[in-house]
């Protein structure tokens, strides 16, 4: 069975670096473009998250898939994180220190696929990435806590996958 890829990879948007600014519907500020309302990248990385979290390659098609993958990687460090959260309440304050904490880019020492995607180009271009990074990490956050927690308890059919590797890499460094 072959890995699910964005559907946005037809689309030709704008890049950042060579990953694709696509829209987001959210209320964060940053610089991916404000969505339409209808499916986009967030939904797409929580839609296909559960299939493509057991591969361990994943072939790129194209520049959206780079932010799929970013995305697949940041769901799994989410997960991680709210085993120890009891409460939705609990869940959504975590993921929003999650969501802002500091984490390294693409061409940095920490980053977990620095061969698969091109380093800033400038100080503005790194600004920038790091901005619409917090924006998605917000976004996917506030939607994970939606879909996890049910009935105010966190679902065993999200969490059983909070100790999965996609590609076998991890955002957090070794031991975290």
């Amino acid at each position: 069975m072959p890995a699910y890829h964005s559907s946005f990879n037809e689309s030709s948007p704008r890049l950042l670096g060579n990953m694709a600014l696509l829209p987001v519907n959210t209320n964060f500020k940053g610089p991916a473009p404000r969505g339409d309302g209808s499916l986009d990248i967030v939904d797409e990385a929580l839609q296909y998250f559960k299939a493509n979290v057991f591969f361990k390659n994943y072939e790129i098609r194209g520049p959206a898939d780079r932010v799929l993958m970013y995305l697949t990687l940041y769901i799994t460090e989410c997960l991680k994180k709210m085993q120890k959260c009891k409460t939705k309440n609990d869940g959504l304050k975590e993921m929003n220190v999650l969501g802002l904490a500091s984490f390294a880019l693409p061409g940095e020492s920490g980053f977990p696929l620095n061969a698969l995607y091109s380093k800033p180009a400038n100080r503005g271009e790194s600004d920038q990435m790091r901005n619409y990074f917090t924006q998605l990490r917000q976004e996917v956050g506030i939607r994970l806590v939606e879909k996890v927690y049910v009935d105010d308890k966190p679902s065993k059919w999200w969490m059983c996958f909070a100790k999965r590797k996609f590609m076998e890499k991890s955002l957090s460094a070794p031991g975290q």
